[in-house]
């Protein structure tokens, strides 16, 4: 499946691949630690945000930052959400 912007296509191709290693190399085999991804994440969340800006699509919930679970516990916050695959 593409991504809602066309310019976001190979960065959602290069999270699912890494987020797909991960999953079946590390979490799979106990180890949760999800940070290994999380840069290629926020590039791409950038991507489609900038893309539903562009698209005129509002969606509040949208401008939220997530967070892997390996930054939330970093922070300490009560505010941290999970982070979605978009």
């Amino acid at each position: 499946m593409n991504s809602i912007g066309e310019d976001c296509n190979e960065l959602k191709k290069q999270y699912d691949a890494c987020f797909n290693s991960w999953f079946s190399e590390r979490f799979l085999k106990g180890h949760t630690d999800e940070s290994a991804c999380a840069p290629i994440f926020r590039v791409y969340q950038d991507c489609v945000k900038r893309a539903m800006r562009e698209q005129k699509i509002e969606l509040r919930e949208i401008d939220t930052e997530y967070t892997t679970n390996s930054e939330y516990e970093k922070t300490g916050s009560s505010s941290g959400k999970q982070q979605s695959k978009s």
